[in-house]
């Protein structure tokens, strides 16, 4: 009997605790909705990903974005980038020669494009009531 996704992510989190299981869920749904907005099935890179999770995360929760992960242990993209990381050392996902970890380092503040991203989303949904 093969483990399931969850199976795993309760293993990861056994052997790494400083995120929640909810969090790879999150990230692994995260990816799907990148592969789709790029109309791509295969690889994507961590710059393309950490698009996708922003966007992905607004349209979830909104405002709560920051928060949300927050909750999850997710501060950075550092940690963005240690579980996908963990997730390709378990075999949930693969990587490329090129992917390294270091690709999601300090690559934005989450907290403020997670604001300044609801606010624009609201201004463009304003806009479209107005008219």
């Amino acid at each position: 009997m093969s483990d399931t996704f969850l199976d795993q992510v309760e293993r990861i989190y056994q052997q790494d605790s400083r995120y929640k299981p909810e969090s790879y869920e999150f990230v692994m749904q995260a990816l799907f909705f990148t592969q789709k907005q790029l109309n791509r099935k295969g690889h994507v890179s961590a710059q393309e990903l950490l698009d996708g999770i922003k966007e992905f995360a607004l349209e979830q929760f909104g405002p709560m974005s920051h928060t949300v992960l927050e909750h999850w242990g997710i501060k950075s993209t550092d940690d963005l980038g240690n579980i996908v990381f963990n997730m390709v050392q378990n075999g949930l996902l693969r990587k490329t020669e090129d992917d390294n970890l270091e690709d999601f380092k300090g690559v934005y503040d989450l907290k403020r494009e997670f604001d300044r991203g609801y606010r624009r989303n609201l201004e463009k949904q304003i806009k479209g009531k107005v008219k």
